[in-house]
């Protein structure tokens, strides 16, 4: 059975300890608790101590960086698109810096191995993506693909 990972990245508008932040990690932790109640959640892997790509260092704001796996790409867009995450996503201006140029803010791709999954391939198919555009290998819901490679329509 195939897995489907995800890689967020965005930089908060203002330091981790600014009075704006706390609302915002009280989102992220009601968003969280989504997530692993809607049982497609497979795994979460915390960004504590990892060493950011160069590309993640540039801005005013600190990083943050979100790398989930899931049962399935469908149950992946459902939850990304309703509930507190999509609340979130409509308020993300508040909390996060715009970009002067496009920005790539997730990437996804398919695993059969959780093994298989972690920060440093993260920032590997981010890369890919940003060189290449979507594939099978780095794609994101727009340019989707299934777990044989074939490209899909999400609704």
């Amino acid at each position: 059975m195939a897995f489907v990972a995800i890689y967020t990245v965005g930089r908060l508008k203002h330091p981790y300890d600014h009075s704006a932040s706390p609302d915002f990690f009280s989102v992220g932790n009601d968003v969280f608790r989504q997530a692993t109640k809607s049982g497609h959640m497979v795994d979460a892997f915390s960004s504590d101590g990892i060493s950011l790509p160069k590309e993640n260092t540039k801005g005013d704001g600190d990083p943050v960086l979100t790398l989930t796996v899931w049962k399935n790409l469908e149950s992946l867009y459902r939850f990304t698109y309703s509930g507190h995450h999509k609340q979130a996503l409509r308020d993300r201006s508040k909390w996060m810096e715009s970009y002067k140029d496009k920005h790539l803010s997730y990437v996804v791709w398919w695993t059969e191995k959780l093994s298989h999954v972690s920060w440093e391939e993260a920032f590997k198919r981010y890369d890919y993506y940003i060189q290449n555009g979507a594939s099978s290998t780095a794609f994101d819901f727009k340019h989707a693909f299934d777990e044989y490679g074939e490209a899909i329509l999400i609704k």
